[in-house]
């Protein structure tokens, strides 16, 4: 019977088997946690021991319920629009003063902008990229410092498939993600020697609010439905939890060596060369 050497037993003590407890004294900030990715986010950092600074650009009853349902002790909701660099910084301050740390950032919140190119309003592109470039990099900055202060960081960013394959129809939408993948992977490499990691995760097709809302304006929403599904090698639509529990291992202590990369999750229907 074989016994454990001695940087086997430091690895299992450094690197414990995945549970509850996976971020224990950890303080996390989750940009759009209101609702369907973030969300989902938000819940399962919580349940694996993470203080939650939950984040919306506006104070409803989503707000109010996911506020309500992590408490008070364990959770703080700061109304801001991440596009605001100011507010951004007063988010921080703010998660400094009631948790003394900020450990993980998850730069979820995001918006969709589909318009025709030579249409398309320069409030429209430059809406899209105040929140979904813009609004990562501004959470990014606010949380530098105490990062870099601590020697240790974790930051995650909600890209998408639209950032690696392009869907016609979609501009601008998919410029934005392609660009926040390259902020991942510059930032990463940037502050990889000072312990901050910086990666990102690419969803396809996953059954949040929106896209419920989506197909049930469909003509036949359940046709769409298994239409959508058909098109996926899985034949299923992902679920939030599914893209949640990416997140935690990109923001736990078991992903210390992943650094600057972007992990699809789209039930293999990029890898398609045709249908």
């Amino acid at each position: 019977m074989s016994t454990l050497n001695e940087c086997e037993t430091e690895l299992i003590e450094k690197f414990p088997p995945p549970g509850a407890g996976r971020l224990e004294g950890k303080v996390a900030i989750v940009t759009g946690s209101t609702l369907g990715i973030g969300a989902a986010t938000a819940r399962l950092f919580a349940r694996h021991g993470a203080k939650i600074v939950l984040n919306s650009r506006r104070y409803d009853a989503a707000s109010h319920a996911m506020r309500t349902e992590l408490g008070e002790q364990n959770a703080l909701f700061v109304q801001a629009d991440v596009s605001n660099k100011d507010a951004m910084e007063a988010l921080v301050d703010q998660a400094l003063e009631q948790f003394g740390r900020v450990d993980v950032l998850v730069n979820n919140a995001g918006m969709n902008v589909f318009a025709d190119p030579l249409q398309m309003t320069q409030e429209q592109w430059q809406r899209c990229f105040s929140v979904d470039l813009d609004g990562v990099w501004n959470a990014t900055r606010a949380v530098l410092p105490t990062m870099l202060a601590q020697g240790a960081g974790s930051i995650v960013n909600i890209a998408s498939v639209h950032g690696h394959k392009i869907i016609p129809g979609c501009f601008p939408y998919p410029v934005a993600k392609h660009a926040l993948i390259g902020l991942t992977r510059s930032l990463g490499i940037e502050y990889a020697a000072r312990g901050v990691r910086v990666n990102s995760i690419s969803p396809g097709l996953i059954l949040t609010e929106a896209i419920q809302t989506w197909l049930s304006s469909c003509p036949d929403p359940a046709y769409e439905a298994q239409r959508q599904a058909a098109l996926l090698p899985c034949k299923r639509i992902g679920d939030p939890k599914e893209v949640a529990y990416t997140a935690l291992f990109l923001a736990s202590d078991e992903a210390q060596f992943i650094n600057a990369t972007d992990i699809l999750i789209d039930g293999g229907r990029s890898q398609l060369y045709h249908e």
